[in-house]
Formats: structure tokens, C-alpha cells, sequence
């Protein structure tokens, strides 16, 4: 194990060290991995005073593309925005998010709840741009976007109040407390976010709640348990060319877990034990002159879990790790009328999927390392999948790296698509994409960076609803597509007081898919003198795809945000931000227009 300490320091001696784990699950030099990894830390995160770590990503991940419709809120179900795309790929549930390594999707539709994920808890967003599917099974066929929960690790206590108000009556508010004695530590936090929204009946107002606690049981061994409720109402107004009224949304989130962590010199692991739950319910509303909706759609979901890994340097320049992951998901789905009569059935039912992988990477020599892994899945009702991912890096330089990859993902079907609604469909096969990858990086002194990135992906057997002979929709696999394109990234810190960071991705699809464009560019600068501190941020979005098909309705626009900040007195900051300075019209989701430039100012305390 010592020589292998010795192998990752030599490929990593002239910059500070990223260590990521959602590459492996366990705490590697992101250099030694042969994926790409984009890390947002915390100070991006909280720099322009956001309650979700969303737009932050949309901004900062080269490739990653965010869809929104208004100031604050995302929504689900008809008029939901949120939709995460990884160079192209990500439509419905393939893309996946976690919180610590948990899965966090609703368990009958599959998709994630973008309105869950807010900044206050986040230490900072781990994001593997391309499949992850042999790490984490399905709905990684995209990529996964891992949260990375806050943790006191030094014995003290570090309160924080944040308050903010600004146009269209938004109004956002956190509060959190970290603490640590001894081998106990805590993080508690509770957020409240409310807006009207810049048309009519966009209304929308969340409450959030957030613990996490860990004991040390020795220097080695440790129990970490957390949990997280997340309420939402959100009103959906329709596309401006055919408005709704009483489309209104009332969801509740919440996930647990508990977990056994060990680390030792030449071996570290977890097991945790998670449960993930949902209530849902919707009206889905009527048009202007129409007839209310005579039901409301209701549904519970949930999942449960448990997923175990061990990593361990075996020989000389090894790390082998091994996992098993089971999941038990479902729920249950009507409608429920508002004159009595009785429910109408739309889903009542649980599948399982149990999967087994192990990731291979052994360090030849210093300058050249191979990393192999395979994964064996079954899901009960779409059968089994072998996941294999190749790659290798090489270090020509203390200062660079080259990677070469190619990995496979997969997506499992979705209750939703085999059971509810008229197109349902027991009978689909999983969804497959292959991802070829070729990327450089050079570190800039101790500064900086700058990295490049090419890919090709094919996937096939995609779902899709196709209007069959007899006049019945039906979903079927018969969908495929052919993205390639270009991803560049850099970061420079001139002095303590300049820094800068910039990235462009280039998609090209063969088949334009909604929700991607195909060109996004950020230009960020970040400058602090004394109390004052200022962020701006430039981006460019060009042919973002409204619609899909080759004749595809497409959006360009260029936002401008930014945010000053001055300290007052030691523990208090005041703040004033403005998003979309140059008061674009844009849409990023057909018929949701974007507001124009927006305002909020506020205060932060820590004590």
C-alpha cells in the first residue's frame, strides 16, 4: 500500500490534490481516474447566494444542461422544468442523482425532484460527465450528479443565517449549525423559499429540513445517519399559447439512511442502509372558459436499499474495489374523485434490482495506470445486464494527464412506462448507450488548469411512444441516436484577490433531442478585497432545442449574472445579486418564457 501512496503522489506532486469519490465510491485523485469529473466546491456554490446548487451546475459542468421556468421552483408533472441533460443524454430517468452515494428518484416515474437539491446542505457536487452505469446501475446511463453533504471535522460550532428578498415577491431564507465534540458531529438546517412568480398562477413556496449526525467509534470505524424532508407547492400557468388554471402541485420528499463506514491505511468501505418516500398530489388543471379537472391525481412511492463496497490495495500499485447494491422501489397511483366515487387504479406495484460490480485499477508505473470493471444487474422484471468499463491514464508530465475511456450505460424501464397510462408497456427492454472518450489536462503552477475533452456515443433501444395500427399509443424500443462533441474547461487564480473560470462544450446530434443545445459557453471572474467581494458570470447558450425532431424549434440567448457582497462587521455580510442583466427574452422550456432581469438583496450572518 505505501508504494501506491507514493504512485498517486508522484502523478499529482505540482498541484493540490482533487480527491473525488464518486468515481470509485472511495477517495481517489480525480488524475488517477480515467472518467471526467467536474467538481463544484462549496465557495461556488454559495458565491452568488442560491438556495439550489442547480444553476450553479448549469454554469460550471462543461456538457450539462438545466431546463428552468421561473425565478425559483422546478415543479413535476405537466409544466415542470428541471430536466437534466448530459451531452444530450438524460431525457426522463437517465441521468442520476445522489446525496452521499444515495439514489434520489421518485420510485413510480424515475426521474430525480431538482427542488430537493439545495446548497444548504452541500459540501460541494461531484458530476461524472458520461455513464456511470457500472458503478450505479441504472439511470446512470447519462451520468451521475452526486451530492456531497456538509460534515464538521474539527472539534467547535459554526451557525449560519442567510435572508434575501427581491423581485416578484421571492423571498429566501436558510438557516443551518454545524457542530462538533469530541467523536459526536452534527449539521442541522432549515431552508424556506416563497415567489409569485413573474406571470400568473406561477406561484411557488418550499420548506426544507435537513440532519445529519456521525459518531466516531474509533480512529477507523464510524456511524453517520441523516434525513431530509423537502415540502413544495408549486402552480403551473400553462405555455403562454394555451394557459391553465388550477394546475397545482402539493409534493412532499423525504430520504433516511444510516451507515458503517471504515478506512484504514490499505482498505476502506461503506454500508448503508437508505430509505427514499414521496406523496404526490396534483390537479392537473383546465383551460381558460373550461371544466375543472372532477379528480386528483395522487401517488405514494418509495425506495429501499441497502449498498455495500470495499476498496483494498491488494499488491504493489492496486486498488480493487467490490460492491453489491439492492434496491426494493415502487408505489402506489389513482385518482381520486371529488364526488365519491371510488378511486380510479393507476399503478400498485414494486420491482427490485440487485446488482454486483467490482472496479479493477492498477497503477504499471508511474506515469501509466489501467482501470477495468465490470457489473452484473437484475432487475426483476427487465432481466439481467453485464456493465463493462475500460480506460487508462497517462501522466507524460507532473503536470499532465491523458485519459482514454470507454464505458457502457444502461436504463432500466420505468414503472411509469410499463404500467401506467395507455401507452404502458410490460414487455420493454432496457435502454443502452456507449461512450468513447478522450481527454487531456495540464495543471497551470499551483493556479490553475485547463483540460479538453472529446466523445462519441451511440445508444440504441431508446423507449419511445409510437401510435400502432389499431389507434393505441405504445411504448417500444425502437429509438437510437449518435451524439460527438467537444468539452473545454480552465480556472485560473491571478492573486488572493483575481480568479477566473471558463467552459465550453460543443454537442453535435445526429438527432436533436429537447432540452440540449448545442453549444454553451461560461465565462466567470471572482474578485475580494478586504470586506468587498464581487461574482459575475457570462453565459451563452446557442440552438438549444426546444423541440425535437430535425426541424426542431431552437433558443439562443447570453445571460449575464452577478453579485456583490460587503461585510459590515466580522460575522455579517450584506448582499445584492441581479440575474439576467441584459434583460434577455428566453425560453429554456417551450412556452415558459424566462424572466428579464431580475433582482434580490439580503443578508448573511455567520457566527
Amino acid at each position: 500500500m505505501q508504494a501506491e501512496i507514493v504512485n498517486d503522489d508522484i502523478a499529482d506532486t505540482t498541484q493540490i490534490r482533487e480527491v473525488v469519490v464518486t468515481g470509485t465510491r472511495s477517495e481517489t485523485p480525480a488524475s488517477l481516474l480515467p472518467m471526467s469529473v467536474t467538481v463544484v466546491g462549496r465557495e461556488e456554490l454559495t458565491s452568488q447566494y442560491r438556495p439550489s446548487v442547480l444553476p450553479t451546475l448549469t454554469e460550471q459542468v462543461p456538457g450539462l444542461f438545466i431546463t428552468g421556468r421561473s425565478l425559483v421552483g422546478y415543479g413535476v408533472s405537466t409544466g415542470s422544468a428541471g430536466s437534466m441533460m448530459m451531452r444530450g443524454v438524460g431525457s426522463g430517468a437517465q441521468l442520476l442523482v445522489l446525496i452521499d452515494g444515495q439514489p434520489q428518484y421518485a420510485g413510480l416515474m424515475g426521474h430525480p425532484i431538482p427542488d430537493a437539491y439545495q446548497t444548504m446542505m452541500a459540501e460541494r457536487v461531484e458530476v461524472v460527465r458520461g455513464p456511470a452505469s457500472m458503478m450505479y446501475g441504472s439511470n446512470a446511463m447519462g451520468g451521475v450528479v452526486n451530492i456531497v453533504t456538509r460534515q464538521m471535522l474539527s472539534d467547535g460550532q459554526h451557525t449560519h443565517f442567510q435572508l434575501g428578498a427581491g423581485s416578484y415577491g421571492t423571498l429566501q431564507g436558510e438557516a443551518s449549525n454545524q457542530a462538533r465534540i469530541g467523536r459526536f458531529s452534527s449539521m442541522v438546517g432549515v431552508s424556506y423559499q416563497r415567489s409569485d412568480g413573474h406571470r400568473p398562477n406561477l406561484g411557488f413556496s418550499q420548506e426544507t429540513g435537513f440532519v445529519k449526525l456521525g459518531y466516531d467509534l474509533s480512529d477507523h470505524w464510524k456511524l453517520l445517519a441523516d434525513a431530509d424532508v423537502t415540502h413544495f407547492n408549486a402552480s403551473n400557468p400553462g405555455p403562454v399559447n394555451s394557459p391553465l388554471i388550477d394546475n397545482d402541485s402539493k409534493i412532499t420528499r423525504g430520504l433516511a439512511s444510516f451507515s458503517v463506514q471504515n478506512n484504514y491505511a490499505a482498505t476502506s468501505g461503506t454500508l448503508r442502509g437508505f430509505y427514499d418516500w414521496g406523496h404526490h398530489k396534483i390537479d392537473d388543471g383546465y383551460s381558460p372558459g373550461g371544466t375543472p379537472r372532477d379528480n386528483l391525481y395522487l401517488h405514494d412511492d418509495h425506495i429501499a436499499g441497502l449498498t455495500w463496497y470495499q476498496s483494498a490495495s491488494l499488491f504493489l500499485g492496486n486498488r480493487t474495489t467490490v460492491g453489491l447494491d439492492w434496491q426494493h422501489f415502487g408505489g402506489h397511483a389513482w385518482n381520486r374523485y371529488h364526488d365519491g366515487r371510488p378511486n380510479n387504479e393507476l399503478a400498485d406495484t414494486t420491482q427490485n434490482e440487485v446488482g454486483a460490480y467490482v472496479d479493477f485499477r492498477q497503477t504499471i508505473a508511474p506515469w501509466f495506470s489501467l482501470d477495468a470493471g465490470i457489473r452484473y444487474d437484475w432487475h426483476s422484471q427487465a432481466g439481467s445486464e453485464w456493465v463493462p468499463q475500460g480506460g487508462a491514464t497517462f501522466h507524460p508530465s507532473s503536470k499532465d494527464d491523458i485519459k482514454v475511456l470507454v464505458s457502457r450505460g444502461f436504463r432500466n424501464p420505468i414503472i411509469r412506462e410499463m404500467y401506467m397510462f395507455p401507452p404502458h408497456n410490460p414487455d420493454l427492454a432496457p435502454e443502452r448507450m456507449v461512450n468513447y472518450e478522450l481527454s487531456y489536462t495540464r495543471r497551470v503552477g499551483e493556479r490553475g488548469h485547463v483540460g479538453a475533452n472529446l466523445f462519441l456515443i451511440k445508444g440504441d433501444n431508446l423507449i419511445a411512444t409510437v401510435m400502432q395500427a389499431t389507434g393505441r399509443p405504445l411504448n417500444v424500443n425502437t429509438g437510437s441516436f449518435t451524439n460527438h462533441g467537444l468539452e473545454l474547461s480552465g480556472d485560473y487564480r491571478f492573486t488572493d484577490r483575481w480568479s477566473v473560470n471558463a467552459n465550453y462544450s460543443y454537442l453535435h446530434m445526429k438527432k436533436p433531442i429537447m432540452g440540449a443545445p448545442e453549444g454553451k459557453l461560461y465565462l466567470g471572474a471572482n474578485y475580494q478585497h478586504g470586506p468587498f467581494s464581487l461574482a459575475m458570470g457570462l453565459q451563452h447558450i446557442s440552438d438549444l432545442y426546444l423541440t425535437s425532431g430535425s426541424a426542431g424549434l431552437t433558443e439562443s440567448f447570453t445571460l449575464l449574472n452577478a453579485t456583490a457582497s460587503y461585510r459590515i462587521v466580522p460575522q455579517v455580510r450584506l448582499f445584492v445579486k441581479g440575474d439576467n442583466l441584459l434583460a434577455e427574452r428566453y425560453q429554456t422550456y417551450n412556452g415558459y418564457p424566462m424572466p428579464k432581469a431580475t433582482f434580490m438583496g439580503g443578508v448573511s450572518v455567520d457566527l
